[in-house]
């Protein structure tokens, strides 16, 4: 009887102890448990070429809904749902701190990535330095490199995918000083705990390939990780077709340089 006591006081004992270890856990290691967490791809998703080249119409995609008003500017726009629920979970945590969130872009298939590209490319869109490509870059080749300096080739922009945002400006001076400064640094600090990771670091920070820095822009890795795999095993720069100066996409090798010239924080070292 007295053996038979001991032992459930032992159980006991142990128990408490093992809850009173599991309560003191850091910030820190939950932090880095909701991490580890996140930053598993969904392997179990085999996603077609034609969805990763942005083939596709999200309005009739079953994985994919309108954002509402609330989160958006006017423009209408769509979002794969489960990016959507964690977007609103991190949405109302920078809230709580004074910090709004607007998305000024998300999914953009193939032909909305074909109409920014063809503007740039003959002109009718000025670039970013002013620069009119059509008029004053007459080479091909350097031509769409100059593009893609913050514009993606159809085919092989991140944005098809329904995982990438861009938040409130497409300026990064903006995001340099007040409110926009307070948003970049939430961000720093908060985004990673949703899912989000900045996709775009400024160049020759943490890579050396890829667009320019874009403070403005956020992956959801749970999702684009294992997107971005797919991507690198199916995707091929001779795929890369239907628009003007398509024919450069192999001698800039954008499947290597752009599709996969992302920060490696937002990639796993599975990948």
């Amino acid at each position: 009887m007295i053996i038979r006591y001991l032992i459930i006081i032992t159980i006991t004992i142990s128990a408490c102890n093992a809850q009173k270890s599991s309560s003191i856990l850091t910030s820190k290691d939950a932090v880095s448990t909701k991490t580890n967490t996140l930053a598993i791809p969904l392997d179990s998703v085999d996603y077609s070429v034609d969805y990763i080249m942005g083939k596709f119409d999200p309005s009739t995609h079953p994985e994919f809904m309108i954002i509402p008003p609330k989160y958006r500017d006017e423009d209408i726009r769509y979002i794969r749902k489960d990016v959507m629920r964690e977007f609103i979970k991190m949405y109302d945590a920078a809230a709580k701190d004074g910090v709004q969130l607007i998305i000024k872009s998300a999914t953009r298939n193939f032909d909305n990535q074909k109409r920014i590209w063809e503007n740039k490319w003959t002109g009718k869109t000025i670039l970013e330095d002013g620069t009119n490509a059509a008029k004053d870059i007459p080479d091909n080749l350097t031509r769409a490199k100059k593009i893609l300096e913050y514009s993606s080739m159809p085919s092989t922009s991140r944005h098809h995918w329904g995982t990438d945002l861009d938040f409130n400006s497409f300026n990064n001076k903006w995001f340099e000083t007040g409110e926009g400064l307070k948003l970049y640094q939430w961000m720093q600090s908060h985004a990673y705990i949703f899912g989000f990771c900045q996709t775009y670091t400024q160049m020759g920070s943490d890579r050396n390939t890829g667009y320019f820095e874009e403070k403005w822009h956020w992956t959801y890795m749970p999702v684009s990780e294992g997107i971005t795999r797919q991507a690198r095993l199916k995707i091929k720069n001779d795929m890369i077709q239907g628009f003007l100066g398509a024919e450069t996409a192999v001698a800039i090798d954008v499947v290597q340089n752009y599709i996969l010239g992302i920060s490696p924080k937002c990639i796993s070292k599975q990948n």
